[in-house]
């Protein structure tokens, strides 16, 4: 690792860090999990024999499914509370869990369900499929319904995920939606525990109307005003590094967004053949309130047609997002490790974090320093340490151990770390700084790989 800059950094600022609502927000949903059983407990007379067995456990499965459904959409509505104090990538996480959750639960409850139906009939599995499908109230959306999300939990599994496009893994994402309604009707039609109980009844309309509320609010009305109000357009873009690029653009008022150093976008740029897709961009520079810069590298369709952007293209943002910001600090110390493009929410918080601030840049040759001249500049404008991580003469790979990291930086322990990178560099390194003593409420690292 070799320093391009070292000198003493501004004296120490207390930081003020927020305290996290996610143990509070987990607590609810388990709580609401244990309403939805207590509703089909005190609505439950009795359970008899094999069938009233597997008929009670797939009424069980179906109630937790339904309420799993709602969180789930609840999840994708990118609430301002939940992306910026929670951490982005903490609710990505719930939303994939909660995702694994719904498909077990699902498949479950049509099992059980119609295992319990069959032997309550003396029929064979088969005949009792097709007499619920055709016959019961509407129990065919419930089955497009089911289809469609065992698909989109097929498409989400990591295995599936990696070998297709991020654009059609987010198109069938949001086939959740249609998912969801399609099987909303049978739940109130065939559920015992809402027959003639208008208070379950209510709160079922109220949970799914409430999730409904937060996503037309948050992911359509929200972005909508703020593009006819900031009226983003594309100022320029330019080569940073083999297959890098950034793009600078210009807009009204842009310090009413209320954006940070650190945080993230959703960007749609309204230019031919990009329009149709929606991806995320980090902020490689603090914001201005006339221009907003963002740094990508070309990994994907979307991402490769970047640097054919021309002046003047519309742009469609959706945010902020992101809690890996200024206000997570815990110490006057901060460490930034970045690898590849991950540099680029750290190159703005290099630039604006209080305190003692020591930047370490992974990349594999100095041609792919990316943002290189700034980093330089920042550091010596501010005092702060710039390490470079590079790979040897013959591509070998610098040690990211808890020796090298002592090594390169005194009091590792007492520094608040940030990590932007790949998720597998990510996670090893977090398991060396664990190692290494720093703290779990002092490790920030925001990943979107579900």
């Amino acid at each position: 690792m070799t320093t391009v800059q070292e000198r003493r950094a501004a004296p120490p600022v207390p930081p003020a860090p927020r305290r996290s609502p996610a143990a509070a927000v987990l607590m609810a949903l388990w709580a609401g999990a244990a309403a939805v059983i207590a509703l089909w407990w005190f609505g439950t007379d009795s359970v008899v024999g094999t069938a009233g067995w597997l008929t009670g456990a797939g009424r069980i499965a179906g109630l937790l499914c339904g309420y799993a459904c709602a969180v789930l959409v609840g999840l994708m509505a990118r609430v301002p509370l939940l992306e910026r104090r929670v951490g982005s990538d903490r609710v990505a996480r719930w939303h994939a869990m909660a995702g694994r959750y719904t498909i077990c639960l699902l498949l479950a409850h049509v099992v059980l369900i119609l295992a319990g139906y069959a032997a309550q009939d003396h029929a064979t599995l088969w005949h009792e499929t097709v007499t619920v499908v055709m016959d019961y109230p509407e129990m065919l959306k419930a089955t497009a319904g089911t289809v469609v999300l065992v698909a989109v939990g097929i498409t989400s599994a990591r295995a599936v995920r990696r070998r297709t496009s991020y654009e059609f893994w987010y198109y069938v994402h949001l086939l959740t939606y249609a998912a969801v309604f399609l099987a909303f009707g049978h739940q109130l039609a065939l559920g015992n525990e809402f027959n003639g109980d208008l208070l379950a009844t209510g709160a079922w309309y109220a949970l799914y109307l409430g999730v409904a509320a937060l996503v037309v609010w948050f992911r359509f009305l929200a972005p909508v005003r703020l593009n006819l109000r900031h009226r983003l357009r594309v100022e320029s873009v330019h080569h940073e590094a083999p297959g890098v690029y950034s793009v600078v653009m210009r807009g009204r008022r842009l310090d009413e967004l209320g954006a940070q150093p650190g945080q993230f976008f959703r960007w749609r740029f309204l230019g031919e053949g990009m329009c149709w897709t929606s991806t995320p961009y980090s902020l490689s520079a603090p914001p201005r309130p006339d221009l907003l810069r963002i740094t990508v590298k070309a990994l994907g369709d979307h991402s490769a047609a970047v640097p054919l952007l021309r002046p003047g293209t519309r742009v469609w943002a959706e945010g902020p997002y992101g809690s890996m910001t200024a206000d997570r600090r815990t110490s006057h110390k901060s460490l930034l490790i970045g690898a590849g493009v991950g540099i680029t929410p750290l190159r703005a918080l290099f630039e604006t974090l209080p305190g003692d601030v020591t930047l370490l840049y992974r990349a594999r040759t100095a041609e792919d320093l990316a943002l290189g001249a700034e980093l330089e500049a920042v550091a010596r404008w501010r005092g702060a340490r710039l390490l470079y991580a590079l790979n040897g003469p013959r591509g070998e790979r610098p040690p990211f151990t808890v020796e090298a990291l002592r090594g390169a930086v005194a009091d590792l322990a007492g520094h608040d770390v940030y990590i932007c990178g790949p998720h597998a560099f990510a996670q090893d390194l977090y398991q060396v700084l664990r190692a290494a003593g720093v703290p779990d409420r002092r490790i920030h690292h925001e990943s979107f790989e579900l």
